[in-house]
């Protein structure tokens, strides 16, 4: 006998704007010419060796890949983000759910970041009405148009709204392209079902977007530069809303990590940053690499030949340099180090904080 489920429109949910949040747009916002806490003489030497990485693989054409989790958002880097895009330094960024969501709410309420214990124990954290119901709309919505999940939000904070078709429209698609295109048709029907539980009409919705220029995954949609997220289920908010629909985000999720795939098939020569994700980051990137190692060594390619520079605020005694530490060692399980290292190619570990860590990088580039 199966279990039963929770019936999620019991909760009683709450407009967003009646959260209190501890950063906002106004306060936290950090932008690229603001210095960064003096750095030691180690760390402002890593910092230099990232930047002459980045230069060198950009001069010769080869990605560089940022993967963050949520803090880097959370701290009102955005628009250190977007200028590391718009000048070309990356070429593709990666994020998780909570990153998605962070963007989001600054971007629509200039505000995020709840405080979370104090909101579980009245059983209100994470049942915020607008954030559950639009980033749900918006990856279903992208979702039956083809798009990632970060393409699918980015989209709809970039041109603020999203396009809502009509009930009979998506039914047509849904039995017509079932044989042709079942994933298609099965896209549509779970739109379809959306569009009739929530009395959506059809046309545009506009979503107005206040804060929009603080938004990374707007920038990204606008600039053309993949922004792709990896989440995992029940680990965001929106998870909580009677809109979260399993089917689309598994369909925008899976097209993003597709999406990564394809950008570190292409690493030869290349960088990636991982900053401040102990788990997401490493998880995708050791898949994503075994993958494109698979077809390169069909096509006579070799992948062994890139750089990664891992950063985070735990401290490290060890020379990553020297290869793994034993099993008695305690950096043995920095478990983020551990699984890089274990990639090949040259790593770099930076024990420093986000906003150092990006400002300090900004800076030396731009000298």
């Amino acid at each position: 006998m199966l279990p039963p489920l929770f019936d999620r429109f019991r909760i009683v949910r709450k407009p967003l704007a009646q959260r209190t949040n501890r950063v906002t747009v106004a306060r936290d916002l950090v932008e690229p010419t603001q210095a960064p806490h003096p750095l030691s003489a180690a760390a402002s030497a890593a910092v230099a060796e990232v930047a002459v990485w980045l230069r060198d693989a950009r001069a010769s054409k080869r990605p560089a890949i940022l993967a963050t989790g949520a803090h880097a958002i959370k701290n009102g880097l955005a628009p250190v983000l977007v200028a590391l895009m718009e000048k070309g330094w990356i070429t593709h960024l990666a994020t998780n759910g909570a990153g998605i969501i962070h963007d989001w709410e600054l971007a629509w309420l200039g505000e995020t970041s709840e405080h979370v214990q104090r909101n579980i124990e009245k059983g209100e954290f994470g049942t915020w009405e607008e954030t559950g119901f639009h980033i749900n709309l918006a990856l279903a919505v992208g979702a039956f148009e083809g798009c990632g999940y970060g393409e699918s939000v980015g989209k709809m904070i970039e041109t603020e709204g999203l396009d809502i078709p009509a009930s009979e429209t998506l039914e047509s698609i849904a039995r017509t392209a079932l044989a042709s295109d079942p994933a298609r048709a099965a896209a549509a029907a779970d739109l379809l079902g959306i569009v009739r539980r929530f009395s959506l009409k059809p046309g545009r919705l506009e979503i107005p977007h206040r804060w929009k220029p603080t938004s990374v995954q707007a920038a990204a949609f606008r600039l053309g530069v993949p922004f792709t997220s990896h989440p995992m289920f029940g680990h965001d908010i929106i998870y909580t809303h009677p809109m979260s629909c399993g089917a689309a985000i598994g369909r925008a999720a899976e097209r993003d990590f597709l999406a990564f795939v394809a950008s570190v098939s292409a690493l030869e020569g290349g960088v990636y940053l991982s900053i401040g994700s102990a788990v997401m980051s490493p998880m995708i990137f050791e898949k994503a690499l075994s993958m494109a190692r698979n077809v390169a060594r069909q096509e006579g390619r070799s992948l062994v030949r890139h750089r990664i520079a891992v950063v985070d605020l735990a401290k490290s005694a060890w020379d990553w340099t020297r290869g793994e530490p034993s099993e008695d060692h305690p950096d043995y399980y920095l478990r983020f180090n551990k699984s890089f290292h274990r990639m090949g190619g040259t790593l770099r570990y930076l024990s420093l904080d986000n906003r150092d860590f990006l400002l300090a990088l900004w800076r030396t580039l731009e000298e």
